[in-house]
């Protein structure tokens, strides 16, 4: 078998298309696992309709509990705290798990042992059977945290999933931005397909993961997304690529079919001729630098 090979699709800022570009490459590979990196704002799961086959919880930080059966109120624990998250309600004292950080302090200074630590569940992870191939996903609670974590544990779940099934290709729809959640993506990736539109925030923030990408020593590659939206930045972006010795793999104009298929649902690769030349020609781009790479 083949060295398993892990795609990213990547953007510097949310709203590139992104989630498009990865759903439409998902119809085209073949022998791979797909995943959903996006835990903060997952979509993908929108358009590949999934099955759910199994999954489980994911556990945050630990947070602080008291027990007030050996609490004897002696107040140390709030004059340790610096998050201000230990109060006095009705005599006793109690934390407030949405304020507490997880830094134990107050546990290790509480004379009585009477506050542990203990781990509060913020999200869930699948694994499942679509019409495109076998994915993975997970989705985190509004304003939980650890969402790096909760990567590392997709792309674990889906290399499992594709080592057990044999598969050549792990492919990734990856998170926006430059964050925490990014750089776990980015970790072990053998390719990043970096998503970007014709606008000034938008090379800003290409140059930005671009940058990111090569720190991590991963290979990139371009898709200018609404190319013809604005022929000048498109061509600001073309020299850019062409200056860094990054290639342009292709370029997908606006169109109102992409929209509508999404607004149904649909994966559009299959029903817009717009997108399905240039995504196919994306694919072979990247099929080919591998071929290459043996």
């Amino acid at each position: 078998m083949d060295k398993l090979k892990e795609i990213v699709v990547l953007s510097g800022k949310g709203g590139t298309g992104k989630t498009t570009i990865a759903s439409s490459l998902a119809v085209l590979f073949r022998n791979k696992i797909i995943a959903d990196a996006d835990v903060d704002a997952a979509n993908m799961y929108i358009l590949m309709n999934p099955d759910n086959i199994k999954g489980g919880d994911f556990a945050g930080k630990p947070v602080a509990k008291i027990d007030s059966k050996s609490c004897i109120n002696c107040g140390i624990c709030m004059d340790l705290c610096r998050f201000d998250a230990i109060d006095i309600i009705d005599g006793q004292h109690n934390i407030d798990q949405l304020s507490c950080d997880g830094c134990t302090l107050c546990s290790l200074g509480c004379p009585e042992k009477a506050i542990q630590m203990e781990p509060v569940m913020v999200g869930k992870w699948f694994s499942s059977d679509t019409e495109y191939g076998k994915f993975v996903y997970a989705r985190l609670d509004p304003g939980a945290e650890n969402s790096g974590n909760l990567v590392t544990m997709v792309k674990h779940q889906a290399k499992l999933l594709a080592e057990s099934e044999k598969m050549n290709y792990i492919l990734i729809d990856g998170p926006p931005g430059i964050g925490c959640p990014v750089t776990s993506t980015l970790s072990g990736a053998d390719y990043t397909i970096i998503v970007t539109e014709p606008s000034i925030s938008g090379i800003s923030d290409l140059k930005r993961i671009i940058k990111l990408s090569d720190h991590f020593k991963v290979k990139s590659g371009i898709v200018i997304n609404k190319y013809d939206i604005n022929s000048d930045n498109t061509k600001k972006i073309e020299a850019f690529a062409n200056e860094n010795n990054i290639d342009i793999l292709g370029k997908v104009p606006h169109s109102f079919c992409i929209i509508d298929e999404i607004s149904k649902r649909t994966i559009p690769v299959g029903q817009c001729r717009d997108l399905k030349e240039p995504i196919t020609e994306i694919y072979k781009k990247i099929t080919d630098y591998f071929e290459l790479q043996k």
